[in-house]
């Protein structure tokens, strides 16, 4: 019998103050520090040739480390406007996408890749023909993901950044209705604790259309450093047989383009150096495997 296991990951942003970095630069510190997996953004996959594809892929076996992706669509990708050739932009950006994440040995793509984010609330929200057009498109581009293998994984977020699916329920009922295997649901402890009854509940009616799972504090910290019960969403998580991806995605460092983008306006690191950032990091990988793993857990300490 093959065991699966969950495999524990971090968001490269977590160092960074800006988007355009060199994000192959993460991929063995994040091996060094205990993680599984790397998460990139795919912004930096746009304007990228395929030697360097071969590159990035070759560098992250080598490590042993596995690659995720993940993305915030542009208003211009938004695969639920009006707009037909918005629309058409957005079918040919997550083509291109998807194809390049096959090359990369890429399984995983989530984020709010349905709309666009951040969402302008200057303008009009048209919910019910925007759901509407998104089933439609996203239906699409997920048989594309799942010909190039990449499990589509739609992100609940908070009403303050996006308005198309704020809760798990809300997911599954658009996922039920777009009816492509490669789409699934992904959920995110931080948007999860603004708008969910109960996070645990709502892990459990995911079940397992659950593709893709991001942890952070109730402040965006890293695990182990806000409020959250952690024991029980580990619980939760086991209840339904999730074996795939958890990924940290903290914002710690105010300034820059992150800063703005995810709204961090003071230094939550507290002055950390990158040494420090480091350490935190470790120390909340070994957290959540202990946490995470049960009765039988390996985990090799708790957070210091």
């Amino acid at each position: 019998m093959v065991i699966r296991m969950m495999k524990y990951g971090i968001y490269f942003a977590y160092w960074e103050q800006e988007w355009g970095v060199d994000q192959k630069q993460y991929i063995e510190k994040v091996k060094k520090l205990g993680f599984d997996v790397l998460e990139i953004s795919c912004a930096m996959l746009k304007n990228i040739s395929t030697e360097e594809l071969h590159e990035i892929r070759k560098r992250a076996e080598d490590a042993g480390v596995i690659l995720t992706a993940g993305y915030g669509p542009a208003a211009g990708e938004n695969l639920a406007s009006s707009d037909p050739e918005v629309v058409k932009n957005a079918i040919a950006f997550y083509t291109d996408i998807l194809k390049k994440l096959e090359i990369l040995n890429i399984h995983t793509l989530g984020g709010g890749i349905y709309s666009y984010w951040p969402v302008d609330y200057t303008k009009p929200v048209d919910k019910a023909g925007d759901w509407a057009r998104s089933v439609e498109n996203v239906r699409k581009v997920g048989k594309i993901a799942g010909e190039c293998g990449v499990d589509y994984c739609l992100e609940v977020l908070n009403r303050f950044e996006g308005y198309l699916l704020n809760t798990c329920g809300e997911c599954k009922n658009f996922v039920e209705e777009v009816g492509v295997d490669a789409v699934k649901i992904m959920l995110d402890t931080f948007h999860m604790n603004i708008e969910e009854d109960s996070i645990v509940e709502a892990i459990l009616l995911a079940g397992k259309r659950l593709g893709h799972f991001h942890v952070g504090e109730n402040n965006r910290r890293l695990p182990g450093k806000g409020g959250f019960p952690w024991y029980e969403i580990g619980m939760a998580l086991r209840a339904i047989g999730y074996e795939k991806n958890v990924v940290m995605e903290p914002f710690v460092r105010s300034g820059g383009g992150v800063g703005s983008d995810i709204k961090v306006w003071r230094d939550l690191s507290r002055g950390a150096s990158m040494a420090q950032l480091d350490e935190d990091a470790a120390n909340s990988v070994d957290y959540l495997r202990y946490v995470f793993g049960g009765p039988n857990s390996d985990g090799r300490s708790v957070l210091r």
